[in-house]
This record gives structure tokens, sequence and C-alpha cells, in this order.
């Protein structure tokens, strides 16, 4: 019989039209919008649906669009198929997907979970718009060579990382701006591909301070509960119990590397060997391939 671990995406899933075809089609997920509007203050459905795109790709809209379309999603798979949602084992989601998948383990609820997203998204995008930055994926290169590229990227005063551990060959560094353009040219010219990210700024580096405060004051306005199965930290790729230390992991990832194939490897390691992807986009799908190409993950997207 199979192990069963759900997989829920970070920001950049993001489309519009996302969660139209399960709210229409599930109460519940349907109710889930109009919960969130109500904490937000603002029609999330409407921005979901039917855009611009222009304004839910911005961090402060997209994060919220994000974490309540996938768990919209997941509202439709309990209807639809609900052993499966029973025999989930273990969790993990990308940066922001690590708060749905939180939800979904029973740490917090849908309402606190929303508003420490929201706020995280507001100071994500505040931290950006002091200091042009931004992160850029480097594809077809180990990891050594895209730690040199950025020694060799980084001015006086500048910082550039790896934000991002997603798969083999797949690393995503991130940065002041000019450094991260740099990067791009010279991954190229060491035979990799580079692809600058549509992000607001160096999400998962130190530039993102004082954000990891507000997200430390925004959580510390919820209560936190053990997590009914384990979930998967991105900080350093492993399962806690204790509520503290899950509240001090979410404000570490603000600014600390998401190790993502470290995580995923964890759910392998325990013996996960059948994925599901909940959320918009397929990313982690494709990702979860790079990683460990036999075994089974199926997405189910918003569209």
């Amino acid at each position: 019989m199979s192990r069963i671990g759900f997989l829920f995406p970070g920001q950049g899933a993001q489309h519009v039209g996302m969660g139209r075809r399960v709210a229409q089609e599930c109460p519940a997920a349907a109710e889930l919008y109009a919960r969130a509007g109500d904490v937000l203050g603002y029609d999330l459905a409407a921005k979901c649906f039917e855009g611009p795109a222009d304004e839910l790709d911005s961090t402060v809209i997209s994060q919220p669009a994000i974490f309540v379309t996938s768990l919209a999603v997941l509202e439709w798979l309990k209807s639809d198929r609900p052993a499966l949602v029973h025999a989930c084992e273990r969790t993990a989601g990308l940066s922001l997907g690590e708060y749905t998948a939180l939800v979904f383990a029973g740490v917090m609820t849908f309402e606190d979970g929303l508003r420490v997203v929201q706020r995280r998204g507001e100071a994500m995008q505040e931290a950006s718009d002091r200091t042009p930055s931004g992160m850029a994926s480097l594809l077809l290169l180990e990891r050594e060579q895209v730690e040199a590229i950025c020694a060799e990227a980084t001015g006086e005063g500048e910082l550039l990382r790896i934000g991002n551990f997603l798969c083999p060959g797949n690393l995503v560094v991130s940065g002041h701006l000019e450094a991260c353009q740099r990067a791009v040219g010279l991954a190229e010219a060491a035979g990799g591909r580079a692809v600058s990210l549509a992000v607001a700024g160096a999400f998962h580096t130190p530039l993102m301070e004082p954000a990891d405060e507000r997200v430390a004051e925004a959580l510390a306005e919820c209560r936190l509960s053990s997590p009914r199965i384990p979930v998967v930290s991105n900080v350093d790729a492993t399962c806690h119990e204790d509520p503290d230390r899950l509240r001090e992991l979410l404000v570490r990832q603000v600014i600390n590397p998401v190790r993502w194939e470290d995580s995923v490897r964890n759910l392998l390691d325990v013996g996960i060997d059948e994925f599901f992807e909940i959320g918009p986009g397929k990313v982690l799908r494709g990702l979860l391939r790079r990683i460990a190409r036999k075994v089974s993950c199926e997405s189910f997207d918003a569209s």
C-alpha cells in the first residue's frame, strides 16, 4: 500500500482564474473565499478568478491568494476523495506553502494562518521596496558552481546567495538586483541557463529584515498546536512537534534559504512513495521528478 504525502505550492504558482472551478463545484471551497474576504478586507475571490494579473502577481495579494486557493482545492478534495485526504501521512509546503501545510496539519486555524500570511506578504513587499533586489533560477549547474557565481557576481556592499535549493540543477540565487543580473550572465557563460524571477525582492536572505520581525509579531498573536501529522520545515528539512519551535522556524524562514530538495528527500526517506500537489500550478511535481524520477506525483490544480 502506498504511503501518501501532500505538497503545497509557494509564491509564483498564481494565475488568473485559479480557484474558480473548485469554488463553483464545492460549497466549502467557496465559503473559504468568503471567510478570506472577511479577514483581508477585500474580495480575494474576485482577484483570483478575474485578476488583473499584475495585481494578483503582487506579493501583497499573491501570498494570501495562493494560501487560500490551495486550501480551497483541499476542501474540494475532501469532498471528492475523502479517503485520500485521510490517508495523508506527512506534508510539506514550499516557502509560503509551509503555512498551508501547517493549517492542514492543524497547527493553526485558517483565519490565523491567513492573518499571518497577509502580514508576511506586506512585510516582504516593504522590505523589497527599500532595496532594489531580486531572484534568479540558475539551471544545469552544480551547487559549487552556483556558489562560485554568487561570489564572483557580488560587488562591494552587495549580497547574493542561494535562496532556494529546489532540486538537482535548479538553484535560485537571491540578493541585490545588480548582483542577480551579473549572476545570470555568469551562469550562461558557465554553460547553464538562467531565468530572472518575477518576484518583488530577495526573498530568503537577510535583505528581508525586518520582515522577519513583523512575522514574529503576527505569529505571537496566534495559538499554535502540535501537528496532527508531521510537517517538514523549509529551514532545516526536518519535522517538529513543539509549537514554539515551529513558530521560531517560520520567523527564520523569511531570511533563510528554502531547503526544498532536502525536505522532499526527508519524505522519501521515511517511506512516502506517492505525492499529491495541492494548489495552483504543477511546479512541485516537476521538481519532484528531478529529485526522484520514478516516484508518483499527481497535481490537483485550482483551474
